[in-house]
Parts: C-alpha cells; sequence; structure tokens
C-alpha cells in the first residue's frame, strides 16, 4: 500500500472543499481506495489530503494524471501544492 500527501493552500476552502467532493468518483476510478482531508490548525485554508492506493504506481499515475491537475486547476490553489508518496512502516 502507499500514501499520496498533497500539501497546498486554498483561496476558498468552501469553494475547494466542493470541487474535491465532486471529483470522488474519479478518485476511485483512478486508484484511490481511501481518503482523508486534514486542514492546520492556524490556517482553514492550508490544505492536506491523503489518498491511499494499492501501489506506489498506481499513486503516481494518480499524481500525474490530467484529471486530477485539472481539478486542483479549478479549485483555487495558491501555488505549486507539495506531494509525496509514502508507504507505512
Amino acid at each position: 500500500m502507499a500514501t499520496m500527501f498533497i500539501r497546498h493552500e486554498v483561496s476558498d476552502y468552501a469553494k475547494w472543499k466542493q470541487i474535491y467532493d465532486d471529483f470522488k468518483p474519479t478518485q476511485k476510478r483512478l486508484g484511490v481506495t481511501a481518503d482523508a482531508v486534514y486542514r492546520a490548525a492556524d490556517n482553514p485554508n492550508d490544505v492536506t489530503v491523503t489518498h491511499e492506493f494499492a501501489t506506489l504506481d498506481a499513486a503516481q499515475q494518480f499524481a500525474g494524471s490530467d484529471d486530477l491537475h485539472s481539478a486542483m486547476d479549478r479549485a483555487g490553489l495558491l501555488g505549486a501544492p507539495t506531494i509525496w508518496f509514502a508507504s507505512r512502516a
């Protein structure tokens, strides 16, 4: 199993969350098996998301997908996201 972490700041959390929720069917189609959303305690527009995948390859393909990048473009990100991958120890 692999986990993809994405951290980014958004201009409007409510708008971002609606686009994120609308994207869930596409997430599942692209291999996401579980996800979670976290907001920084000191900045509610600082968002970290985790996505679980069966394999690292599936996680990397999701990260590079045009579908994901299109959704992120619509969601009001401020700057480039930070993305990293990890496996549960």
